[in-house]
């Protein structure tokens, strides 16, 4: 018998049209690993919330193993690559609802260390107008 697929690829699908579909902005929360291509200067605390909106990026593609996409850093094209593992959520900017999942247990390297930079204009940090605090979950038992 086959593997049966990871539901992940298909909610983050269905809550990016559900946000388009009603005018919302959709961002991605992504942990920054060993096989996530994204602009370094932008991480924090391991992690980056990205603006996955049709109008913010180009050739946008959610596939099943991973999320890809061209996106400008101040002013400079970046080619991203963030794989399904990881995603750890996806909610809409103007309210905060979406979908969040736990922290795949397949020990993909969840850490920084081997994490590629995307080179993106000067390297500086973006303003404090540009970062948005990202809504966080914790576990209540």
């Amino acid at each position: 018998m086959s593997q049966i697929a990871s539901t992940k690829p298909y909610l983050v699908r269905a809550i990016h049209e559900w946000c388009t579909d009603n005018g919302l902005t959709p961002h991605l929360l992504v942990v920054v690993n060993a096989q996530t291509r994204v602009p370094m200067a932008y991480v924090k605390d391991g992690q980056i919330v990205l603006n996955i909106n049709y109008s913010a990026t180009k050739n946008l593609h959610i596939g099943t193993d991973a999320v890809t996409f061209s996106a400008r850093f101040n002013g400079a094209s970046s080619e991203l690559y963030v794989p399904m593992s990881a995603v750890r959520g996806i909610f809409a900017r103007e309210n905060g609802q979406g979908m969040f999942f736990e922290e795949d247990s397949s020990g993909d390297g969840s850490d920084e260390k081997g994490a590629q930079d995307v080179k993106v204009g000067d390297g500086s940090s973006p303003d404090a107008s540009e970062v948005k605090k990202k809504p966080s979950l914790r576990v209540v038992k």
